[in-house]
Protein backbone atom coordinates (compact mmCIF):
# COMPACT_ATOMS: atom_id res chain seq x y z
CA UNK A 1 0.00 0.00 0.00
CA UNK A 2 9.15 4.49 -5.96
CA UNK A 3 8.94 6.80 -8.79
CA UNK A 4 7.85 10.09 -6.90
CA UNK A 5 6.24 12.05 -9.53
CA UNK A 6 2.67 11.66 -10.74
CA UNK A 7 0.25 12.78 -12.65
CA UNK A 8 -1.54 14.45 -9.65
CA UNK A 9 1.35 16.13 -8.04
CA UNK A 10 1.00 19.69 -9.63
CA UNK A 11 -3.08 19.16 -9.78
CA UNK A 12 -5.30 22.52 -9.00
CA UNK A 13 -8.23 20.33 -7.40
CA UNK A 14 -10.86 23.10 -9.00
CA UNK A 15 -9.07 23.76 -12.30
CA UNK A 16 -8.31 19.74 -12.95
CA UNK A 17 -12.07 18.73 -11.47
CA UNK A 18 -13.88 18.80 -14.90
CA UNK A 19 -11.80 16.15 -16.58
CA UNK A 20 -13.09 13.95 -13.50
CA UNK A 21 -16.50 15.22 -12.30
CA UNK A 22 -18.67 12.34 -13.35
CA UNK A 23 -17.04 10.10 -11.40
CA UNK A 24 -17.96 11.80 -7.86
CA UNK A 25 -21.61 11.15 -6.78
CA UNK A 26 -21.43 12.74 -3.68
CA UNK A 27 -18.60 15.98 -4.75
CA UNK A 28 -19.48 18.94 -6.42
CA UNK A 29 -17.03 21.08 -7.69
CA UNK A 30 -19.70 24.41 -8.18
CA UNK A 31 -19.37 27.19 -5.20
CA UNK A 32 -16.75 26.35 -2.44
CA UNK A 33 -18.31 28.98 -0.32
CA UNK A 34 -20.92 26.80 0.90
CA UNK A 35 -19.18 24.02 2.07
CA UNK A 36 -21.04 21.22 3.67
CA UNK A 37 -21.13 17.79 4.50
CA UNK A 38 -22.93 15.56 6.53
CA UNK A 39 -21.48 13.41 9.61
CA UNK A 40 -21.38 9.50 10.37
CA UNK A 41 -19.89 7.15 12.33
CA UNK A 42 -17.55 4.19 11.47
CA UNK A 43 -18.30 1.19 13.17
CA UNK A 44 -14.36 0.85 14.19
CA UNK A 45 -14.10 4.05 16.74
CA UNK A 46 -16.49 1.00 18.99
CA UNK A 47 -13.49 -1.42 18.46
CA UNK A 48 -12.85 -1.77 21.66
CA UNK A 49 -15.81 -2.65 23.30
CA UNK A 50 -17.15 -4.92 20.13
CA UNK A 51 -13.99 -7.06 20.62
CA UNK A 52 -14.92 -7.08 23.87
CA UNK A 53 -18.46 -8.36 23.56
CA UNK A 54 -19.89 -5.58 25.41
CA UNK A 55 -22.11 -4.41 22.49
CA UNK A 56 -23.25 -6.27 18.59
CA UNK A 57 -22.59 -4.97 15.58
CA UNK A 58 -26.48 -5.07 15.63
CA UNK A 59 -26.35 -2.69 18.56
CA UNK A 60 -24.81 -0.30 16.67
CA UNK A 61 -27.19 1.50 14.82
CA UNK A 62 -29.15 2.61 17.89
CA UNK A 63 -25.96 3.77 19.80
CA UNK A 64 -25.00 5.65 17.04
CA UNK A 65 -27.97 7.39 16.80
CA UNK A 66 -29.09 7.68 20.97
CA UNK A 67 -25.79 8.20 22.20
CA UNK A 68 -24.27 10.12 19.66
CA UNK A 69 -27.27 11.87 17.42
CA UNK A 70 -25.09 10.23 14.70
CA UNK A 71 -28.09 8.91 11.97
CA UNK A 72 -25.60 7.75 9.22
CA UNK A 73 -23.24 4.74 9.93
CA UNK A 74 -20.07 2.91 8.55
CA UNK A 75 -20.05 -0.81 9.27
CA UNK A 76 -17.24 -2.81 9.17
CA UNK A 77 -17.09 -6.53 8.11
CA UNK A 78 -15.11 -7.58 11.42
CA UNK A 79 -17.74 -7.29 13.24
CA UNK A 80 -20.31 -10.03 11.24
CA UNK A 81 -17.84 -11.60 9.33
CA UNK A 82 -20.23 -14.98 8.57
CA UNK A 83 -23.33 -12.72 8.48
CA UNK A 84 -22.81 -11.33 4.90
CA UNK A 85 -24.91 -14.04 3.56
CA UNK A 86 -27.21 -14.12 6.49
CA UNK A 87 -30.63 -12.78 5.11
CA UNK A 88 -32.32 -12.93 9.04
CA UNK A 89 -29.43 -11.18 10.22
CA UNK A 90 -29.13 -8.52 7.56
CA UNK A 91 -33.15 -7.99 7.50
CA UNK A 92 -32.72 -7.38 11.59
CA UNK A 93 -29.99 -4.85 10.86
CA UNK A 94 -32.23 -2.90 8.49
CA UNK A 95 -35.13 -2.93 10.89
CA UNK A 96 -32.49 -1.66 13.58
CA UNK A 97 -31.51 1.02 11.26
CA UNK A 98 -35.01 1.75 10.10
CA UNK A 99 -36.57 2.02 13.60
CA UNK A 100 -33.57 4.51 14.66
CA UNK A 101 -34.07 6.31 11.32
CA UNK A 102 -30.28 5.90 10.78
CA UNK A 103 -28.77 5.18 7.29
CA UNK A 104 -26.54 2.67 6.51
CA UNK A 105 -23.74 4.12 3.98
CA UNK A 106 -20.67 1.37 3.52
CA UNK A 107 -18.92 -1.55 4.75
CA UNK A 108 -15.35 -1.56 5.45
CA UNK A 109 -14.39 -4.84 3.88
CA UNK A 110 -11.34 -6.76 5.71
CA UNK A 111 -9.49 -10.19 5.95
CA UNK A 112 -11.64 -11.29 2.66
CA UNK A 113 -7.93 -11.90 0.31
CA UNK A 114 -5.11 -9.40 -1.27
CA UNK A 115 -6.77 -7.86 -3.79
CA UNK A 116 -3.13 -6.35 -5.05
CA UNK A 117 -2.06 -9.66 -4.99
CA UNK A 118 0.76 -10.81 -7.55
CA UNK A 119 -0.70 -13.74 -8.37
CA UNK A 120 -3.80 -13.73 -10.76
CA UNK A 121 -5.44 -16.77 -9.12
CA UNK A 122 -4.77 -15.29 -5.43
CA UNK A 123 -6.36 -11.71 -6.44
CA UNK A 124 -9.71 -13.60 -8.30
CA UNK A 125 -10.18 -15.43 -5.10
CA UNK A 126 -10.32 -12.03 -3.00
CA UNK A 127 -12.26 -10.89 -5.97
CA UNK A 128 -15.07 -13.06 -5.37
CA UNK A 129 -15.13 -13.10 -1.60
CA UNK A 130 -15.91 -9.59 -1.90
CA UNK A 131 -19.03 -10.39 -3.81
CA UNK A 132 -20.94 -11.17 -0.57
CA UNK A 133 -20.26 -8.02 0.91
CA UNK A 134 -21.39 -5.50 -2.02
CA UNK A 135 -24.65 -7.92 -1.96
CA UNK A 136 -24.71 -7.53 1.59
CA UNK A 137 -24.16 -3.36 0.93
CA UNK A 138 -26.99 -3.45 -1.46
CA UNK A 139 -29.63 -5.14 1.18
CA UNK A 140 -29.12 -2.96 3.79
CA UNK A 141 -29.15 0.02 1.15
CA UNK A 142 -25.17 1.18 1.40
CA UNK A 143 -23.48 3.38 -1.36
CA UNK A 144 -20.11 2.17 -1.04
CA UNK A 145 -17.88 -0.97 -0.48
CA UNK A 146 -14.56 -0.05 1.37
CA UNK A 147 -11.48 -2.41 0.09
CA UNK A 148 -8.01 -2.76 1.10
CA UNK A 149 -5.22 -3.22 -1.74
CA UNK A 150 -3.06 -5.40 0.19
CA UNK A 151 -0.16 -7.15 -2.14
CA UNK A 152 3.17 -7.98 -2.28
CA UNK A 153 5.60 -6.78 -5.14
CA UNK A 154 6.88 -3.32 -6.82
CA UNK A 155 5.38 -0.35 -7.86
CA UNK A 156 3.75 -1.58 -10.98
CA UNK A 157 3.07 -5.31 -9.96
CA UNK A 158 1.06 -3.31 -7.51
CA UNK A 159 -0.52 -0.91 -9.77
CA UNK A 160 -1.48 -3.40 -12.36
CA UNK A 161 -2.71 -5.80 -9.84
CA UNK A 162 -4.92 -3.39 -8.54
CA UNK A 163 -6.38 -2.22 -11.48
CA UNK A 164 -7.33 -6.09 -12.65
CA UNK A 165 -8.79 -6.82 -9.30
CA UNK A 166 -10.86 -3.32 -8.76
CA UNK A 167 -12.07 -3.70 -12.96
CA UNK A 168 -13.63 -7.07 -12.01
CA UNK A 169 -15.10 -5.91 -8.64
CA UNK A 170 -16.35 -2.61 -9.68
CA UNK A 171 -18.01 -4.48 -12.76
CA UNK A 172 -20.01 -6.66 -10.49
CA UNK A 173 -20.80 -3.72 -8.51
CA UNK A 174 -21.81 -1.30 -10.69
CA UNK A 175 -24.75 -3.84 -11.57
CA UNK A 176 -26.22 -3.05 -8.45
CA UNK A 177 -25.51 0.49 -8.41
CA UNK A 178 -22.90 0.20 -5.60
CA UNK A 179 -19.40 2.14 -5.38
CA UNK A 180 -16.13 0.19 -4.61
CA UNK A 181 -13.98 2.63 -2.64
CA UNK A 182 -10.23 2.49 -1.46
CA UNK A 183 -9.35 3.72 1.27
CA UNK A 184 -5.13 4.60 1.96
CA UNK A 185 -4.39 1.51 4.20
CA UNK A 186 -0.70 0.85 4.68
CA UNK A 187 2.01 -0.45 1.92
CA UNK A 188 2.01 1.06 -1.80
CA UNK A 189 -1.93 2.22 -0.94
CA UNK A 190 -0.62 4.71 1.64
CA UNK A 191 0.70 7.08 -1.37
CA UNK A 192 -1.98 9.00 -2.56
CA UNK A 193 -0.87 9.39 -6.16
CA UNK A 194 -0.88 5.95 -6.74
CA UNK A 195 -3.87 5.34 -5.42
CA UNK A 196 -4.84 7.87 -7.87
CA UNK A 197 -3.32 6.72 -10.29
CA UNK A 198 -5.29 3.81 -10.16
CA UNK A 199 -8.58 5.25 -10.07
CA UNK A 200 -7.58 7.13 -13.19
CA UNK A 201 -6.37 3.61 -15.02
CA UNK A 202 -9.72 2.02 -13.62
CA UNK A 203 -12.17 5.26 -15.16
CA UNK A 204 -14.96 3.80 -13.39
CA UNK A 205 -18.27 5.89 -12.16
CA UNK A 206 -18.29 3.81 -9.57
CA UNK A 207 -14.69 3.26 -8.68
CA UNK A 208 -13.53 6.41 -5.92
CA UNK A 209 -11.66 6.19 -3.26
CA UNK A 210 -11.99 6.98 0.95
CA UNK A 211 -9.07 9.26 2.37
CA UNK A 212 -8.14 8.80 6.06
CA UNK A 213 -6.37 11.30 7.38
CA UNK A 214 -4.52 9.04 9.68
CA UNK A 215 -3.60 5.71 7.41
CA UNK A 216 -0.37 6.61 5.46
CA UNK A 217 2.38 4.73 7.10
CA UNK A 218 3.53 3.25 3.71
CA UNK A 219 6.53 1.16 5.38
CA UNK A 220 7.15 -0.61 9.23
CA UNK A 221 10.18 -1.44 11.09
CA UNK A 222 9.26 -5.26 10.60
CA UNK A 223 7.63 -5.24 7.08
CA UNK A 224 3.95 -5.94 8.91
CA UNK A 225 0.51 -4.06 7.97
CA UNK A 226 0.21 -2.40 11.73
CA UNK A 227 2.19 -4.13 14.68
CA UNK A 228 5.73 -2.29 14.43
CA UNK A 229 6.89 1.22 14.72
CA UNK A 230 6.22 3.10 11.43
CA UNK A 231 9.69 4.39 9.50
CA UNK A 232 8.25 5.66 5.99
CA UNK A 233 5.37 8.12 6.63
CA UNK A 234 3.84 9.55 3.48
CA UNK A 235 2.47 13.10 3.58
CA UNK A 236 -1.31 12.94 4.71
CA UNK A 237 -1.96 16.56 3.38
CA UNK A 238 -0.52 15.84 -0.05
CA UNK A 239 -2.38 12.26 0.57
CA UNK A 240 -5.89 13.23 0.97
CA UNK A 241 -5.07 16.20 -1.97
CA UNK A 242 -4.13 13.71 -4.37
CA UNK A 243 -7.12 10.91 -3.43
CA UNK A 244 -9.74 14.06 -3.07
CA UNK A 245 -11.10 14.01 -6.82
CA UNK A 246 -12.29 10.87 -6.55
CA UNK A 247 -13.46 10.92 -2.83
CA UNK A 248 -17.17 9.03 -2.46
CA UNK A 249 -16.52 9.89 1.38
CA UNK A 250 -13.89 10.70 3.80
CA UNK A 251 -12.36 8.90 6.84
CA UNK A 252 -11.71 12.02 9.71
CA UNK A 253 -9.53 9.98 11.43
CA UNK A 254 -8.51 11.26 15.15
CA UNK A 255 -6.55 9.91 18.26
CA UNK A 256 -5.95 12.89 20.90
CA UNK A 257 -6.77 16.46 21.65
CA UNK A 258 -5.49 19.30 23.27
CA UNK A 259 -7.45 21.95 25.81
CA UNK A 260 -9.14 23.51 22.85
CA UNK A 261 -10.06 20.71 21.20
CA UNK A 262 -8.06 20.10 18.69
CA UNK A 263 -6.89 17.14 16.93
CA UNK A 264 -2.91 16.81 18.22
CA UNK A 265 -1.71 14.39 15.12
CA UNK A 266 -3.76 16.31 11.84
CA UNK A 267 -4.25 20.30 11.35
CA UNK A 268 -8.09 19.67 11.04
CA UNK A 269 -8.22 23.19 10.22
CA UNK A 270 -5.55 22.63 7.34
CA UNK A 271 -7.06 19.93 6.32
CA UNK A 272 -10.72 21.01 5.86
CA UNK A 273 -9.42 24.00 3.88
CA UNK A 274 -7.77 21.30 1.56
CA UNK A 275 -11.40 19.60 1.49
CA UNK A 276 -13.14 22.47 1.01
CA UNK A 277 -11.29 23.59 -1.70
CA UNK A 278 -11.81 20.34 -3.36
CA UNK A 279 -15.52 21.18 -3.49
CA UNK A 280 -16.12 17.78 -1.91
CA UNK A 281 -20.09 17.70 0.07
CA UNK A 282 -20.56 14.60 0.93
CA UNK A 283 -20.19 12.14 3.57
CA UNK A 284 -16.90 12.55 6.24
CA UNK A 285 -16.71 9.78 9.04
CA UNK A 286 -15.37 9.66 12.31
CA UNK A 287 -12.88 7.28 13.15
CA UNK A 288 -11.57 7.72 16.74
CA UNK A 289 -8.69 5.28 17.59
CA UNK A 290 -7.05 7.03 20.54
CA UNK A 291 -5.85 5.66 23.93
CA UNK A 292 -5.68 8.03 26.20
CA UNK A 293 -10.13 8.76 25.95
CA UNK A 294 -12.61 6.42 26.02
CA UNK A 295 -14.08 5.77 22.45
CA UNK A 296 -17.19 7.69 23.80
CA UNK A 297 -15.15 10.58 24.92
CA UNK A 298 -13.60 10.18 21.67
CA UNK A 299 -15.96 10.04 19.26
CA UNK A 300 -17.25 13.36 21.34
CA UNK A 301 -14.42 14.68 21.05
CA UNK A 302 -14.36 14.12 17.25
CA UNK A 303 -17.78 15.11 16.70
CA UNK A 304 -17.39 18.61 18.54
CA UNK A 305 -14.41 19.29 16.31
CA UNK A 306 -16.27 18.57 12.88
CA UNK A 307 -19.82 20.52 14.35
CA UNK A 308 -17.22 23.55 14.90
CA UNK A 309 -15.36 23.40 11.28
CA UNK A 310 -18.42 22.75 9.58
CA UNK A 311 -19.92 25.59 11.86
CA UNK A 312 -16.85 28.26 10.60
CA UNK A 313 -17.25 27.72 7.27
Amino acid sequence: MNSRRIFLKNLGLISGSFAIANTLPFSSFGDVSKFDFQISLAEWSLHKELFRKKITNLDFPAIAKNKYDINIVEYVSQFFPDKAKDQSYLKALKHRCDDNGVQSHLIMVDQEGSLAATGKKERNVAVENHYKWVEAAKYLDCKSVRVNLHGEGNEIEWKDASIDSLTKLVNFAAKMNINIIVENHGQWSSKGYLVAEVMKDVNHKNCGTLPDFGNFCVKREKGDLWESPCIDWYDRYEGVKEMLPYAKGISAKSFDFDTDGNEIKTDYDRMFKIIKSSGFKGIIGIEYEGEKMSEEEGIKATKKLLERIKSQN
